[in-house]
C-alpha cells in the first residue's frame, strides 16, 4: 500500500513539474506570437510603401498600359469624390 502511494505522488509531482514547463513554455510562445504579430504588421507597413513608391515610379516614368491607367483614373476619381464629400461635411 504505501509502495502505491509514493508512486502515485510520484507521478503527481511529475505531473506538476510537467504542468510548470507547459506554462512556462505556452508563455514564451505567446510573447513570440505577439512579437511576431507586431513584425508583421511592421513589415506589412514597409510593403505598402514600397508598392506606393513603385506606383509613383510608373506614373512619372510614363510607361503605363491601359489597365493601369484605368486604375489610376479609378482611384483619381475615389479620391476626388472623398475630398467632395468631407468639403461638404464641412460646409454643412
Amino acid at each position: 500500500m504505501e509502495a502505491q502511494l509514493k508512486s502515485i505522488q510520484d507521478k503527481l509531482q511529475q505531473l506538476l513539474r510537467q504542468q510548470a514547463s507547459l506554462q512556462k513554455e505556452n508563455r514564451e510562445l505567446k510573447e513570440a506570437l505577439k512579437k511576431l504579430k507586431m513584425e508583421s504588421g511592421t513589415n506589412q507597413e514597409y510593403i505598402n510603401g514600397l508598392r506606393q513608391k513603385v506606383e509613383i515610379l510608373k506614373i512619372s516614368s510614363g510607361n503605363w498600359n491601359d489597365t493601369d491607367k484605368k486604375q489610376f483614373e479609378k482611384r483619381v476619381s475615389s479620391y476626388i469624390r472623398e475630398i467632395d464629400r468631407c468639403i461638404a461635411l464641412l460646409s454643412e
